[in-house]
């Protein structure tokens, strides 16, 4: 398998809208499509806010 192979194809766009929805929530304007031109600040406070909401989504469905 390849490293960058989507095992569940339905979840990259569930991944989108949460990058976008994060985003907003922390306020860095991201624009469809491209967005290698922000400050990799920006990009670490929303990739690391994507990763707290899986964490919290995980632990509150573990039963």
């Amino acid at each position: 398998m390849a490293y960058n192979q989507t095992l569940v194809p339905q979840s990259k766009q569930l991944l989108n809208n949460m990058k976008y929805e994060v985003a907003n929530e922390v306020g860095v304007s991201l624009k469809q499509g491209y967005n290698g031109d922000i400050a990799a600040r920006d990009a670490g406070r929303v990739g690391g806010n994507m990763v707290k909401k899986m964490i919290q989504y995980a632990e509150s469905n573990m039963s």
